[in-house]
């Protein structure tokens, strides 16, 4: 099997296991995406902005599904398991959802969107910093948003833009 071959899957992780996973799954060779996010935490002290996990208890691995891959991403320290579905089957997480989510997180900030986008299309993302992410544009307090969902693990992110930049899928 070659590259083409090679699937992202979300994997299961210890609580607050994040690093220590993604650390051994990289000493393994095991290509791994940890999304994080900076926030500002305050101790009695000083302040400090730290990074945390986009999706706690969760990161992706890229690997060529098969047992002996499996095995190799489940012996690494901290990894509980593959998100799997019914059947136990480890679930693939599909390319576009896991590129919108790179492309989001590397290249989003808070932008204004026009109100007359409708709730629940989905969207492509034509020009600008997030340049081929898609999703689907949702209402979020009083302005809309660009929800990009990682639907295996139930979980999503958003970012404001512009309406210009966007066209429907």
């Amino acid at each position: 099997m070659g590259t083409a071959d090679f699937k992202w899957y979300a994997i299961y992780v210890k609580s607050r296991h994040e690093a220590v996973a993604y650390g051994q799954l990289q000493q393994r060779g095991v290509e791994s995406y940890l999304p994080l996010i900076r926030k500002s935490r305050q101790w009695k002290d000083r302040k400090k902005v730290v990074e945390f996990p986009l999706f706690p208890g969760y990161l992706f691995v890229h690997v060529n599904p098969g047992p002996s891959e499996f095995v190799n991403v489940l012996k690494a320290k901290g990894v509980v398991s593959l998100v799997s579905g019914e059947q136990g089957a480890p679930l693939p997480v599909p390319d576009p959802e896991i590129n919108s989510l790179k492309i989001m997180m590397e290249k989003g900030s808070g932008l204004d969107i026009y109100p007359s986008l409708q709730e629940g299309v989905r969207v492509m993302v034509m020009r600008g910093p997030l340049k081929g992410a898609s999703g689907v544009i949702v209402r979020k307090q009083d302005g809309y948003v660009l929800a990009v969902n990682i639907d295996i693990l139930g979980r999503s992110i958003a970012v404001r833009l512009f309406a210009e930049d966007i066209d429907t899928v």
